[in-house]
């Protein structure tokens, strides 16, 4: 699939209703390349609320982090393939072996064939999260060692902070899609997310899509607020 757009901006809809789902996402679809359904949009609304936002035509990032034993996740993929979404993921702290399975997953499948994308560090993180669990690790080391796991096992790109992103281009090629959320339009209100960048920014960071939630979600008015992002990214472009 290609997007209107050189640099594509997908919407997290971190929601329950469906109506409202769908009501929104309608609002600025005009300005935006996609959606993401994650997890509490998606056990929330389920199946049916998932086809009637893919009524909308416009491509999904089914952002349910896949992380388990390779046959599990295998099996996942398969069961979520028939739902054609464009992107889906999988942790890649998982292992080569369940990477290797779930592209396998994709391989195999005579029905779509999504692209397959493998979270490297959440963006709530940072080296102090690792510090909690008795690690002593650098987080942009750490990205651009899973991204390098994840491209040699086959996967199409990485979800990463836009801090990494152009890192991750440089080690895995420029044909590796850095998926990246963690974008605010001021950085000072970074909520949960610890490794934040402005769209502009982050595109020149060498961002592929931007996925945008709260600034988006939350704003008094989302299509206005979707005009200004979609202006950011597409200055940085032209």
């Amino acid at each position: 699939m290609t997007f209107k757009n050189k640099n594509a901006l997908f919407c997290a809809l971190d929601m329950r209703s469906i109506d409202q789902a769908v009501t929104f996402t309608s609002s600025i679809k005009d300005y935006i390349d996609g959606i993401k359904i994650g997890m509490e949009a998606f056990y929330s609304m389920g199946i049916d609320g998932y086809l009637r936002l893919q009524d909308l035509n416009i491509p999904i990032f089914l952002d349910l982090k896949l992380h388990d034993i390779p046959n599990t996740v295998k099996s996942a993929i398969k069961s979520l393939i028939p739902l054609n979404p464009f992107m889906i993921n999988v942790h890649i702290s998982g292992g080569a072996e369940m990477l290797r399975a779930a592209v396998g997953a994709i391989h195999e499948s005579k029905e779509s064939k999504p692209k397959l994308v493998g979270v490297t560090i959440l963006t709530s993180m940072n080296e102090y999260s690792f510090e909690e669990q008795g690690m002593k690790l650098n987080v942009q080391d750490q990205v651009i060692n899973l991204a390098t796991l994840a491209a040699d096992c086959g996967l199409d790109g990485v979800v990463c902070s836009p801090y990494e992103a152009g890192k991750v281009k440089s080690k895995c090629g420029k044909d590796f899609l850095t998926v990246v959320p963690g974008i605010r339009l001021d950085k000072t209100e970074s909520d949960d997310q610890k490794r934040t960048l402005t769209p502009y920014e982050a595109v020149r960071n060498g961002a592929d899509i931007l996925v945008v939630g709260r600034p988006l979600t939350k704003a008094n008015d989302p299509l206005e607020v979707a005009k200004i992002i979609r202006k950011n990214i597409d200055g940085y472009a032209n």
